[in-house]
Parts: C-alpha cells; sequence; structure tokens
C-alpha cells in the first residue's frame, strides 16, 4: 500500500484511489462537504470538524459521541469517496480527519517518515524534534530503535498531540476451501497475496480454471511499479514485478521467492549485497497470451530498476521515491575480491553469506546477464550502498515499488520529455489504457514477476502465468490463470465468494466475520495487521494547530474499549502507527477528566 495511504477504516487495505475526477482546492473551498451534520448536544460546546469518508461512518458516530461527552460540538463531514475526502483534506476542510496507514513493508521507518516528517509525502507537520527521532530511529537495528520509536510516540502523541490512536485492525482473508488447497493460500502480514504458490485441490484443474479473486477499484493507478502505491495496484504489481527480496508471512526478510539465491550485508550496515538467480525471464503478451521474451532479467535490469526508483524525476507523478531516498548507489560486483570483506554481526564474510546453500560456489563474477551461469559457477552480484546506515532498506526493496522492469522495454516506451509530459499525447510504460479492451489496447508490458496482466475491462483483469519464471522450481507458478473481478463493496464480494463466482475474497470486514465462519464450504485466515486507524490533526490553518490544549483535549476523549467493544473485541490497542512493529510500552487511557482540564484551559485563553 503508497506508500500505502488512506486506510479504509472497515478494510485493512486501500481498496479506493483519487483516479477518478478530483476536486482542485479552490473548487474544494468552495464546494459544501456532501454530507455535513452537527452534534445535537452540548451546542454551546467547544466547536469542531470531523473529517471522513462513507466507509467509516460507524467510527465517526463513535468519535463524535465520545468528544460530545467532553464538551464538544461535533460537526461531521462525510465524503462519499476518498477522491473528495482527499480534496477537503487538501483544502484544509476539518479540524481532525479520521485517517489510516498500512505500513506494507513491515518496517516502522516506513510507518512515520511519509506521515509526519518535514516535507513527508502525506505529512502535515513540521517538526525538528519529530524529524530527528525518524532520521535517528532509520540508522537504527530493531534491538536499539525500540527506545527511539518510544520516544517519537511520547513527542508525536502524548507531548504534542498531533494524532489521536483509535485502533489497529486485523487483516483477514476468506477462501473456498473445498476448491483451493488450504496450505497454498498464504496469509502475510504486510506481503500482498502470493500468487505463486495458490494450487487447486483438484490439480487436474491447474491449467484449465482459473483462480478468481475480487477487488473494489477497476482504475488502475499504474502497472510501472513506481507510479502507484494503492489498493487498485499493490497486489498485482506485487506478482507482476520480482523484486531483490521478499518478506515472510510474518515480515521477516527472506531471499526466498525473490531475484536473488542470498543476500549479505557488509560491516557498517551501509553496503548491501544480493547474488542474482539466472532463471527468470520476463514475459510479455502476444494475442492476448503470455510468452516467454527469452530475455533475462539481470543486474542491469536491477540498476536502471532502482536508479529510478529513487529518483524523483524519473517519471511524472512519481509516487513512490521517498522510500528509496537512502539509496546511493547500485551498481554490479565485477572483483570477486570485492566479497572477501567480514559481513554485519562479524561472522564470516559476505562471500561465505552468498554462497550459503548453492550448488556451485562463485568461481567467477559476470557483468553481461547471459553469461550467468548457476551450474557453472558464473554469478552476478549486485552491491547497492546507502547514503547512511540504513538497515531498514532491505524492507523498502521488498515493497512492490522496488519491482525490477526491463530497462530495454521502459526505455523503448518511455521516449518522451519527463518535464514537459503531456497526459494528452504521451502513453508512459504501465498506462492501464494500454490494457483495456478497446481502441486504445496495446500492451507493451514485460513482466519479471510469477504473472502478467493479459487484458482487463470494467469487470475483471485476467492474468497469465510467466512461462519464463522459476521453471522447474517450487516457485513456478502452479496456476496457469488469475482473474481479478471488479466488485465495488464487501457485501457484493462476500456474495460473490459465497456463490462460488470468485474463489478468495481479500480484506473481509470484521463485521463479516460470523457470516464466513457459518458457511461450511469457506475457510477465515485472520492475523494482526500493520493497518492503524487514527484521527489527524489539522496543524496548518484551524484552532487545533494553534492549541496543544485543544488537541489534548481531544485525545484524552478517546476511548479505544468502547471502539472494540463496538466491533466485537476485533480490533486492537493502538498508539502510534509503529504500534504493529514495536512494542513501546506506551498506552493511551481515555481520561474524561483530562480532556475536560485541556478543554477548559483552551477556552482560558480565548
Amino acid at each position: 500500500m503508497k506508500k500505502s495511504a488512506y486506510v479504509s477504516l472497515l478494510l485493512t487495505l486501500v481498496l479506493l484511489i483519487s483516479a477518478c475526477s478530483v476536486k482542485t482546492k479552490s473548487e474544494a473551498n468552495d464546494t459544501k462537504p456532501e454530507t455535513t451534520t452537527e452534534s445535537k448536544a452540548n451546542t454551546s460546546g467547544v466547536e469542531i470538524e470531523l473529517l471522513g469518508m462513507a466507509s467509516g461512518e460507524s467510527d465517526l458516530n463513535i468519535v463524535r459521541d465520545q468528544l460530545t461527552k467532553n464538551g464538544f460540538n461535533v460537526k461531521l463531514n462525510i465524503q462519499p469517496d476518498y477522491g473528495s475526502f482527499k480534496a477537503q483534506e487538501d483544502a484544509g476542510n476539518y479540524d481532525i480527519s479520521l485517517s489510516g496507514w498500512t505500513t506494507v513493508t513491515g518496517n516502522p521507518d516506513y510507518a512515520v517518515r511519509s506521515l509526519f516528517k518535514t516535507g513527508g509525502d502525506y505529512s502535515k507537520l513540521s517538526d525538528p524534534e519529530v524529524d530527528k527521532l525518524i532520521d535517528e530511529a532509520a540508522t537504527q537495528t530493531p534491538d536499539q530503535y525500540v527506545d527511539t520509536y518510544k520516544q517519537f510516540e511520547q513527542l508525536l502523541v502524548f507531548d504534542k498531540a498531533y494524532i489521536a490512536p483509535l485502533y489497529i485492525s486485523y487483516k483477514s482473508q476468506a477462501f473456498n476451501k473445498e476448491l483451493l488447497k488450504e496450505d497454498s493460500v498464504r496469509l502475510s502480514k504486510s506481503r500482498s497475496l502470493a500468487w505463486e504458490d495458490l494450487d487447486f485441490n483438484d490439480q487436474s484443474k491447474r491449467d484449465k480454471e482459473p483462480v478468481v479473486l475480487s477487488q473494489a477499484n477497476p482504475t488502475l493507478t499504474s502497472l510501472d511499479p513506481i507510479k502507484g502505491n494503492d489498493g487498485s495496484i499493490n497486489m498485482l504489481n506485487t506478482n507482476m514485478y520480482v523484486r531483490l527480496i521478499n518478506l515472510t508471512d510474518d515480515d521477516k526478510i527472506t531471499s526466498d521467492g525473490s531475484l536473488s539465491y542470498n543476500y549479505s550485508i557488509g560491516d557498517g550496515n551501509s553496503e548491501y549485497y544480493f547474488i542474482l538467480r539466472d532463471d527468470v525471464n520476463f514475459a510479455k503478451i502476444s494475442d492476448k497470451a503470455a510468452v516467454d521474451t527469452g530475455e533475462r532479467v539481470g543486474a542491469d535490469d536491477v540498476i536502471f530498476s532502482l536508479d529510478r526508483a529513487k529518483d524523483k524525476n524519473a517519471v511524472p507523478d512519481h509516487r513512490t521515491y521517498s522510500l528509496h531516498e537512502h539509496i546511493k548507489t547500485v551498481e554490479v560486483v565485477n572483483d570477486i575480491a570485492q566479497l572477501d570483506q567480514k559481513q554485519s554481526g562479524g561472522n564470516g564474510t559476505v562471500k561465505e553469506a552468498l554462497e550459503q546453500g548453492l550448488g556451485q560456489k562463485i568461481t567467477q563474477l559476470v557483468t553481461d546477464k547471459n553469461q550467468a551461469d548457476s551450474k557453472a559457477g558464473k554469478y552476478q552480484v549486485i552491491k547497492l550502498t546507502t547514503t547512511e546506515p540504513f538497515p531498514q532498506v532491505l524492507n523498502y526493496l521488498a515493497h512492490q515499488s522496488a519491482g525490477i522492469v526491463s530497462k530495454k522495454q521502459v526505455e523503448s516506451i518511455n521516449t518522451y520529455d519527463v518535464a514537459t509530459f503531456d497526459v494528452n499525447k504521451d502513453i508512459p510504460y504501465g498506462d492501464q489504457n494500454t490494457v483495456t479492451e478497446g481502441p486504445n489496447y496495446k500492451n507493451t508490458l514485460y513482466a519479471s514477476g510469477p504473472y502478467i496482466l493479459s487484458y482487463k475491462n470494467d469487470y475483471k483483469a485476467v492474468f497469465y502465468k510467466n512461462p519464463g519464471y522459476m521453471k522447474g522450481t517450487e516457485h513456478e507458478p502452479k496456476i496457469n490463470n488469475v482473474e481479478v473481478k471488479f466488485i465495488k463493496d464487501s457485501d457484493s464480494s462476500l456474495s460473490a465468494l459465497r456463490s462460488g463466482e470468485t474463489h478468495i475474497f481479500y480484506g473481509v470486514p470484521e463485521t463479516k466475520y460470523d457470516i464466513v465462519k457459518g458457511d461450511s464450504k469457506l475457510k477465515l485466515q485472520s492475523i494482526e495487521s500493520n493497518a492503524v486507524s487514527y484521527l489527524l490533526f489539522n496543524t496548518a490553518n484551524r484552532e487545533v494547530a494553534k492549541s496543544e490544549d485543544l488537541r489534548k483535549a481531544v485525545l484524552y476523549s478517546i476511548n479505544q474499549e468502547e471502539i472494540k467493544a463496538f466491533y466485537n473485541g476485533n480490533k486492537i490497542n493502538a498508539v502510534s502507527t509503529v504500534s504493529p512493529m514495536v512494542k513501546t510500552g506506551n498506552e493511551l487511557k481515555a481520561d474524561p477528566a483530562k480532556a475536560k482540564e485541556y478543554l477548559e484551559k483552551y477556552k482560558a485563553s480565548k
């Protein structure tokens, strides 16, 4: 997830994006909110405007009632979709905004940098103390950064009250266990659903029938992995492009199923080495069928992909560059002697780490990907150097935006001038119109991952297995065809699953758990997610921007136990967006006395 931007509060993934027509800031200022209601009690209280989406109306009502009880007169500004919500937020038409974030990389730096650092992609803040703690934690290993993130939470939530946490959600999916093999359907804390593992109970169906999933949004931001980070494409691009590294289902770094056999960190935590596989080819579409291009995925493609990932100006509307801003250089290693350095932690050399489990040790390093031959000991090794010691770079390399694209293909398509890019004339690599059935269909995708998108329409997107992907290994895709049906709401998605129209429902809301459990042919999987819902204060142009007392009055009005009770216990207490990953020991407890004390202090200052 984008960075993963706004999280719908009844889902754990972003399923709505702003690819539709969005109001400009001036238009948003001049337009009345779609739905605005005021609390009927406490009309003499301090007025505060709460912005949110219709999908989060239950949470909005709970928060409104809690604030009303503590002396606020709450005006609800409820928008029908993410586009209109974002327009209102960008225009500053709120005091507090019902927001959320899913850390799809599994590391805490991703949970804070874009949201709270000065200049961050989604940041409304500019606080040097917050910036300092974010940067300090980024250089530390997990055993070191717990205390730093504890200080960060103390400052962000309790000292300055920039946000008010609500809860951590569960990540859940349901599938048809009569049709699909249970242990083939993975549920990962951060990573999107891995399609290559999916399998039928009846293996004779592998080449005959598709596995069918559902997704809300039919408008795909971009099939270029660096140009989107939202629920419309995160799962799709994750399965279309291989990465240097992967995450396990519980967010550990692994080479398993990635482009590298192994990886190693050089002493000092600034140099990262990856030994590349030689059994991954790019796929393309010909007559709507997937074919092996015969072009190997190699070091030149890795260097090209990561250089453009970190370059803000590599493409127009680059949405993920800040994830990769710690990459300094990416290069191919041509001297084996470079690998004889000590690896981080002091346990042997980089070369020894890269050779673990290989059938043939390294006898030669090659710069030409076509000369790589693992059976003969000829390998390509990538060295990535960071701007400073930054162990969390590995998590970012596991994100879909670090997917490896074809240097040759992307350069042949993206011939436009970025500075003068014309959306009405220029057609970039990954443009969804090129894969949409109709007069503009001209599929130019080159997929390095297990699947490639053949075509889409208003109803579904059709993917086929990459015939050149890790052939003959355990990672070769088992199912030939995956279809993603576009179904706009969770009720309809659940009905489609129960009727057999779809086979997997990714992102089941907590309110639907009992229905799934009551259907004998379905299996529910659920784990604690990295999705945190919270109230974000307007720190730009409202009274809450000026008054810590006013913000703290809101903070201590929030009762997480009441919210959890509404969801029958299917929510988890939160303090900040790092709560799912780092157990700091901090906790927020509702305190009506404190809330009223801070509110009175605010009134007295007026």
